[in-house]
């Protein structure tokens, strides 16, 4: 069995991070590791929410590992609340040689930086996708991790070049979440610099009154756990938007869904399907 760390918050209540990871990667047949960034009452789409990061208790956790000889077959590395947590995911990541490394740069959406993030703070988090295996920027992190202005509505052939001089740096490949061919659909887009091809990948766009968190989570968590489980890139990218897909649907049609997340926990019986 292949033992998946991810390295990211969770929250007491929310559907997003830790609380989607878990369940995914564990579902779909890996051990999931977990090494907490921050623990928060609720994600910060609630009105009112605690946070508490976890800094100070990273290397000490990360000490215990050692002496135990535990060792990781994937990192996943996902919201990291401060610099101060950037360089200590480098440091682990750099201690798994062997490790598939895959970083979800979590710092904003629909055009800007969560709060609590500096303008420098992109600059940071690239020097972490330099050394992945694979990143997966939305748009606005893919703009910001190039020190750029977010520009909506960009083209297939100017995301491409993204994602191309995202590969620039040191990743081997770059996936670009969110990816939409305006003809509908949804989906996303990889670069392999190794090869210097692409692969997209679309399904029906599911229209909702407003954003729904942790569709990001969604995805990365399955990517991880079917790239771990050695059925290729391709298959992992297509499996995760099948079944993010599936889950905005689901949550749409369900009167009784909870505002503050996706419904996927009803889809994850159906996990297998996409990946057949």
């Amino acid at each position: 069995m292949k033992r998946i760390l991810t390295v990211q918050d969770i929250s007491c209540v929310g559907k997003c991070s830790l609380s989607v990871a878990l369940p995914i990667i564990s579902a779909l047949g890996s051990e999931c590791a977990v090494l907490p960034t921050a623990v928060l009452s609720t994600h910060t789409a609630f009105r009112h929410f605690t946070v508490r990061e976890l800094t100070e208790d990273m290397r000490p956790i990360r000490e215990v590992w050692d002496k135990e000889n535990i060792t990781f077959d994937a990192v996943y590395t996902g919201y990291l609340a401060s610099e101060r947590q950037l360089e200590l995911a480098g440091e682990l990541c750099e201690s798994y040689p062997d490790a598939f490394i895959l970083v979800d740069p979590v710092m904003g959406d629909f055009g800007r930086l969560y709060s609590g993030f500096s303008a420098d703070f992109p600059k940071r988090m690239k020097k972490l996708c330099d050394g992945a295996d694979v990143i997966m920027p939305n748009l606005t992190e893919a703009y910001a991790l190039l020190g750029e202005e977010y520009r909506e509505g960009a083209g297939t052939n100017e995301l491409r070049e993204l994602a191309k001089r995202l590969c620039e740096g040191g990743a081997k490949i770059a996936v670009i979440t969110g990816y939409e061919p305006k003809d509908g659909r949804c989906g996303a887009l990889k670069y392999d610099s190794d090869s210097g091809t692409f692969f997209e990948y679309t399904a029906e766009k599911v229209q909702t009154e407003m954003p729904l968190h942790g569709t990001g989570d969604i995805f990365a968590s399955v990517f991880a756990g079917v790239a771990c489980k050695g059925m290729g890139l391709d298959g992992a990218l297509a499996a995760a938007v099948d079944f993010t897909a599936a889950c905005v649907k689901h949550t749409v049609l369900d009167r009784e869904r909870r505002w503050y997340g996706v419904s996927f926990e009803e889809v994850l019986p159906r996990l297998w399907e996409y990946i057949k």
